[in-house]
């Protein structure tokens, strides 16, 4: 009974003064260190990244083309899940404590949802202009302007906010769960979960039906640049008649678009397929995910929006010169 009590007494608890407060994490002073170095690199990095993209994309009007319209929002979308999400998140991870209540927990919780789906939203977007301004290029100048990549941006932006919300306020993702959160209840808590249901239709809706269209179109777009890549070699070779240089022309361009089509779906797929994976498993196998693995998949995820304008900062050559990398 005495070490019952003694090891009560070294709980320590996220709200001390009451007694239904939830446990706080105890970790190695020098592991929580370098968890929260890291993590406020990533932090900095999303924000001040992004932010170089939305001042270039709004300073350089030559910039200001419908493709980088799309990646003027997404970079918004992304330096604010930076500043707005992030933070809070490390807060929760790090401590095991959620110290603004449950209001803002849900708005916090809606907001992360927003942002991340319309982030993968806005990757998709890109998918869909470049397959158009590649595969089919007199209609993509014809008929794709500034106003209809407005539209589109709009369109994203309201789906995001008002599916994300939606569930998150009619909590709706949790029927079937009341038992389980009763049990698990203390104050200071703020997780977003998902029954079987909505675990499905979440990752179905932000994940992998973009990343399906994502994907089929990429594959798409390498097939055609092959083939233009090809016969553009063969054109700037009339008065060339070394194969080996023609052949070395036209392997290095398909080697680049490879290159670039495969970073941008390799880090998108690295970052966030674990994470609904795990999602739509988890409700499956009774919730046994350890919390530190699914909080980790989470900042994987955020890891996108941290790479994003690196992407876009290394491998085109617009932002290169306006970056002046």
């Amino acid at each position: 009974m005495n070490l019952t009590d003694a090891a009560a007494d070294n709980v320590l608890l996220c709200f001390p003064h009451l007694p239904d407060s939830c446990p706080r994490e105890h970790r190695f002073l020098v592991l929580k260190v370098v968890m929260y170095f890291l993590t406020l690199g990533t932090i900095l990095m999303t924000v001040l990244g992004n932010f170089l993209v939305i001042i270039t994309i709004s300073y350089f009007k030559q910039l200001q083309s419908p493709t980088n319209l799309i990646i003027l929002s997404m970079a918004l979308v992304d330096c604010m899940l930076g500043c707005l999400i992030m933070p809070f998140s490390l807060v929760r991870w790090l401590e095991r404590c959620w110290f603004l209540g449950e209001i803002f927990c849900q708005i916090h919780s809606g907001l992360d949802m927003t942002l991340s789906i319309a982030s993968i939203l806005h990757l998709c977007l890109v998918s869909v202009d470049r397959y158009m301004a590649i595969c089919d290029p007199l209609s993509y100048k014809m008929n794709v302007t500034n106003f209809s990549a407005a539209v589109c941006i709009a369109v994203i932006w309201l789906f995001s906010v008002t599916f994300s919300f939606g569930v998150v306020l009619s909590k709706i993702n949790i029927v079937g769960l009341e038992e389980l959160l009763m049990q698990a209840a203390c104050v200071g808590s703020c997780a977003l979960i998902f029954n079987r249901q909505w675990g499905v239709i979440v990752s179905l809706v932000a994940f992998f039906g973009p990343g399906a269209v994502m994907s089929a179109l990429y594959l798409k777009i390498f097939h055609v640049a092959r083939k233009q890549a090809k016969i553009m070699s063969e054109r700037s070779t009339v008065r060339q008649t070394n194969s080996e240089t023609k052949a070395h022309s036209s392997e290095h361009r398909e080697r680049k678009a490879a290159k670039t089509l495969g970073i941008v779906m390799g880090i998108f797929l690295l970052c966030w397929l674990p994470f609904f994976i795990v999602t739509i498993t988890d409700p499956f196998l009774n919730f046994s995910t350890p919390i530190d693995v699914f909080d980790a998949l989470v900042w994987f995820g955020y890891l996108n929006s941290t790479f994003n304008p690196l992407i876009y900062g290394f491998f085109y050559p617009r932002f290169q010169r306006a970056f002046k990398i």
